[in-house]
Formats: structure tokens, sequence, C-alpha cells
């Protein structure tokens, strides 16, 4: 298998980087990331990408076609909360810098990821495109409401999805194209938000990535179009 993590400098994007590059079946780690920096391991390669920059998309999916087609590419990018930028508690608290800054890393950045990998990947035989969602981008599940703009954003990433998986059984009928929650990741975009979360439900990068590589282990063409949680438990739309 020949796989390709994009974010692979991030908390879940690393460690998902580092188990895939231990896994016997596994040819070549793509770790691609704005500063482009990786680990040593002699399966991993290194590369540049940036998701607000559609160029140098374009330039990542070329160099990776040309060494060859991936059949797994994750895209482990995210936003929830930056400085000022924070989730907000009421409507009353919207503005749109805010909203254009958390869709554009959220939801415009993975389908511009889209637009330019899912031609590259095999026309025929099992191949897998996922994307980090959120259990909180569930319409149906929506509880607490606030969060506007994450919760919009991860629902648009989730519909995006959906569109991909219809589009791509036209094109292999063996493709499959997920929305994946990792649960609550000890990482800086959980860090302020951890208060509430029991022990044993708040993962270290590690555990996240062991659960999601075995969730997309047992996904079949059934599951694509889909959004599923650590666990394997498909959440609602």
């Amino acid at each position: 298998m020949r796989a390709v993590i994009i974010g692979s400098t991030g908390g879940i994007g690393a460690a998902l980087v580092s188990a895939l590059a231990n896994q016997r079946d596994v040819e070549i780690v793509h770790a691609l990331s704005r500063s482009g920096a990786a680990g040593s391991h002699p399966k991993i390669q290194a590369g540049q990408i940036d998701i607000l920059d559609e160029d140098s998309i374009a330039k990542a999916a070329a160099a990776i076609k040309a060494a060859g087609v991936p059949d797994l590419v994750i895209v482990a990018t995210g936003l929830l909360s930056d400085g000022s930028l924070q989730p907000e508690k009421s409507y009353r608290h919207q503005d749109m810098a805010s909203f254009n800054r958390i869709f554009e890393i959220n939801t415009f950045g993975p389908g511009l990821v889209a637009k330019h990998f899912l031609p590259i990947m095999p026309r025929q035989g099992r191949a897998v495109f996922a994307a980090l969602s959120a259990r909180v981008g569930s319409i149906s599940d929506n509880r607490l409401g606030g969060w506007h703009a994450y919760r919009a954003s991860k629902a648009a990433l989730n519909m995006l999805i959906r569109n991909y998986a219809i589009e791509q059984s036209r094109r292999n009928e063996d493709f499959i194209a997920v929305g994946l929650h990792p649960g609550t990741v000890d990482t800086g975009l959980s860090e302020p938000f951890q208060g509430n979360v029991p022990d044993k439900k708040l993962f270290t990068p590690a555990q996240s990535a062991g659960y999601l590589l075995d969730v997309i282990g047992h996904l079949t063409p059934g599951d694509s179009g889909k959004a599923f949680d650590w666990a394997g438990e498909e959440i609602p739309a």
C-alpha cells in the first residue's frame, strides 16, 4: 500500500505517518505538510503542501503520481480555535473573518485536495480517501447548538465526502470516501476544551491513529460517503 498523509506534522497526522510506516503492507508513506518536515523512517517520504494554495496542492499531487499511485489518502488537517478565534457560544458571536478562516481550513482546503488527489488514485481495486471530520458536524445529532462555524464547516465537509463517494463510484466501484471523527485527542486543537473529558476518553495521538487505521481497514464500498467515529460507529448526517 502507498499512503499519503496531508497535515503530517500535526498531532494526529504525525501519529498516522508513524503507524503506517510500521505496517508491513505499507510500501511508502508520503508525509505532506507546509514545513515539509517528516520522520527519519526509510518508508517516509517528506513533501510540502499548503491546502490553502491550489498550486501547491497540484504540485504535490503531480509529484506523488510520478512516484506511484496512492491507495490511501488521509487529510489530517483542521482548525477549531486560534488565539482570538474561538468557537461561538451564541449566534451573536459570529463574524465573517472567523467563518472564512474556519471554512478555508476545514472545508475548502480538503475539497481542493480531493480535486487534485482523487484523479491520481486507482481506477480499480480498493482505495480510500478520508478526511478528519467531527461528530459535532452531524446535523441530526446536534443537541447543544453553538460552535457555529466549526459545526457548519464539518457538516459541509461531510457533504463533500458524500459527493466524492458518488462520483468516484462511477470511476471505481471499490472506492471508499469517508469522514473520520478521531475522538478527543490530546493535541493543540482540543487542549483548551479538555476540561470535561473523562480520562479514558482523552486519547493520545498514537491511540487515535491506531483506532482510525483500524476503522479504515474494516471499511467496505458500502460505507463510502458516510462518516465514522474512532470506534467504527457511523455518525448520522
